[in-house]
């Protein structure tokens, strides 16, 4: 039977050489990546202004692990505003060219820049003059020669022990196409409106609902004169249900609020004919229509209220545009 210390002795050896090729892809990766940075010129602006300036898609292409990260950078690129989209080079050469249009334009990536499957989708490219932006190692290979601008990757080594598996190669052609993404994203000054408009599922979509999104407007509002009785702020009250309601002055500004803590808390026998100012809390929280819902949600359970009127900083009269309860925010699932 072995002992404790004889299994383990190999255990530790085995995690330290695991370590160790980890660390070996993330420094190679980290070296290239910073070569690649330093290396970039304005090819990579002529790449953003070709983009720019095409009025359809960009086709995004390459083979094998290629075609993977080309995947990714065309669907990075459809998330942020660039409409985007991945044709496979085989299935081009059966059929799938038909799906290239004059409008648009083509990123194709090989790390040798001499893939063979590419060779159909360039010759199609320069045969209808859809501009072509290539990223290759080789500033000579056939792509980068063929493309009407070239991205030219740093000669990287690959972390494989073998030297052949790409990795290092990959990593730089993945971040080259975030790199032209969030430059893109810059020049057409993209909005997290915009992002929302493009991400309305899952936590992204649900991270960006602002209060505009969410709030009740129009006669939804409980609202009622400086001048009511406590018995008309309390029929407004049982009519909209929001367990509050707004005290606004003759211009309609918002000046405090009655909620079911004030009326507890100013019980008395002749309540019902006292007026509403005389029982309402002055200057309340508020909520701004652009705000995000996610922050007026942490103001409500930092503040311990469950409802805000919303008003327009740019309104001067302090108007209330909207009410938002946080059961508005818990139903579109914010938390």
């Amino acid at each position: 039977m072995r002992s404790a210390v004889s299994v383990a002795a190999p255990r530790r050896k085995a995690a330290n050489a695991d370590l160790k090729a980890a660390r070996r892809v993330l420094d190679y990766a980290s070296e290239a990546i910073s070569e690649l940075g330093a290396a970039l010129n304005g090819d990579f602006s002529r790449a953003v202004d070709t983009i720019l300036g095409i009025k359809g898609r960009v086709i995004v292409s390459g083979m094998g692990k290629s075609g993977l990260v080309g995947r990714k950078i065309a669907a990075t690129l459809a998330s942020t505003g660039t409409p985007a989209y991945f044709i496979h080079p085989a299935e081009a050469s059966h059929g799938d060219l038909g799906a290239l249009t004059s409008a648009d334009a083509l990123l194709m990536l090989s790390n040798s820049g001499e893939t063979r499957e590419l060779s159909d989708l360039i010759t199609y490219a320069k045969r209808f003059s859809l501009p072509l932006i290539g990223i290759a190692s080789r500033a000579e290979s056939s792509l980068l020669q063929a493309a009407d601008v070239a991205l030219v990757l740093p000669k990287s080594k690959e972390a494989c022990p073998m030297g052949l598996a790409p990795t290092t190669s990959t990593t730089l052609m993945l971040v080259l196409g975030d790199a032209l993404a969030v430059a893109l994203m810059e020049r057409r000054g993209f909005t997290p409106d915009d992002y929302r408009a493009l991400h309305p599922g899952g936590s992204l979509g649900t991270a960006l609902i602002r209060v505009s999104d969410l709030m009740h407007t129009g006669d939804e509002i409980p609202l009622i004169g400086e001048d009511a009785t406590m018995q008309a702020v309390l029929i407004e009250m049982a009519r909209q249900r929001f367990g509050c309601v707004g005290i606004c002055d003759k211009r309609g500004g918002l000046v405090g609020i009655i909620t079911d803590g004030d009326l507890s808390r100013h019980m008395a026998p002749d309540l019902l004919e006292r007026k509403a100012t005389s029982v309402m809390t002055k200057n309340p929280k508020i909520a701004r229509p652009e705000q995000l819902a996610a922050e007026a949600l942490a103001f409500m359970n930092a503040h311990k209220i469950t409802r805000l009127f919303v008003l327009d900083p740019k309104d001067k009269s302090k108007k209330p545009v909207g009410i938002l309860h946080i059961h508005d925010c818990l139903r579109a699932g914010i938390q």
